[in-house]
């Protein structure tokens, strides 16, 4: 398993705190930061870029409700023992 280095909540300065304050107070986000997003911390404008290919990419694009897309993405994280 590989180890990357990301950079907390608390320890984010600048642009990344900027990213972060934006994408925790997303509706989509629900106040969180993903791990699988804190990974891109070291290079700010990839993380913003993926953010926003997160943000339209997984939510909102059905006629599904959230709950639904959540419980989709649940199943199949599980299944593939995944924890994101």
């Amino acid at each position: 398993m590989a180890w990357i280095r990301a950079i907390s909540e608390p320890e984010a300065q600048g642009r990344l705190k900027d990213i972060y304050r934006s994408i925790a107070s997303s509706p989509h986000f629900m106040g969180q930061i993903p791990n699988v997003m804190k990974a891109f911390s070291i290079r700010p404008e990839l993380l913003e870029r993926l953010a926003a290919v997160a943000q339209t990419a997984t939510f909102g694009g059905s006629r599904l409700s959230r709950v639904q897309e959540e419980m989709i993405a649940t199943v199949v994280s599980a299944i593939n023992r995944c924890h994101y």
